[in-house]
């Protein structure tokens, strides 16, 4: 079994399901008292989001490229950021380690494509719907058509997601104004909706609408699991 490496606690709120999705996964593949080889570098997310919210995000690569030096150093076989709006800086992060960045948006996008999808609808930061990083790798190298909620949908979904759910908060009124902007997004089109941020599996469950959700950070949490059985 190769080792997990989890750069961690953006939020911690997301680390915890990523944790259990993975040894669950490990132990079911080969039963008895089996789990993960994972090592956990946890940040702290105040001080990422500064960073995100100032626009620093050569600073913020930097500080993810050492968390992932820090893995490698620790045996880690493979690196995975739990969060889908840091992958921003992705590219920082590979030119700094010799073992594999596992990206969010690739397990995400192959299970799309094998359920037969072509247009997807992206929930997740301001960040993550407004910006490239996501949205490209989807289209350019996946081909699939990507489409974001409106302005402000996109506005309420980040305060829901900063101000809620990375600090634990479940509220119904957020829930349904969530459910309602993903209705939003198939009636526009979309043939299902990506939950691209590692949070909004805490609030959006399959069967709240009328099509498949797929939750990033489940999908990310299995890739990796493959990848450490693979061999």
């Amino acid at each position: 079994m190769k080792t997990i490496g989890l750069i961690g606690g953006m939020s911690w709120e997301s680390t915890v399901p990523y944790y259990q999705v993975i040894n669950r996964a490990v132990a079911a593949r080969l039963g008895g008292l089996h789990s993960a080889k994972i090592v956990l570098y946890s940040v702290d997310f105040a001080e990422v989001a500064l960073m995100q919210s100032a626009g620093r995000w050569e600073q913020a690569g930097a500080l993810m490229a050492d968390a992932a030096e820090s893995l490698e150093r620790a045996g880690a076989d493979m690196v995975l950021i739990g969060a889908n709006t840091m992958h921003k800086v992705a590219a920082a992060v590979e030119a700094r380690v010799r073992i594999p960045l596992l990206h969010i948006v690739d397990p995400t996008a192959e299970a799309i494509r094998a359920a037969g999808h072509t247009t997807i609808g992206l929930l997740g930061t301001r960040f993550t719907m407004e910006q490239d990083f996501c949205k490209a790798r989807f289209a350019d190298k996946h081909g699939l058509k990507v489409l974001v909620p409106p302005a402000e949908s996109r506005d309420a979904l980040h305060r829901i997601i900063y101000e809620e759910l990375c600090r634990g908060v479940i509220r119904e009124e957020s829930r349904q104004a969530s459910e309602g902007i993903t209705r939003d997004l198939l009636e526009a089109g979309a043939q299902c909706v990506v939950l691209g941020c590692t949070e909004l599996g805490l609030i959006l469950k399959d069967g709240c609408v009328p099509a498949p959700l797929f939750d990033t950070m489940l999908l990310h949490a299995q890739a990796a699991v493959n990848a450490a059985l693979r061999d």
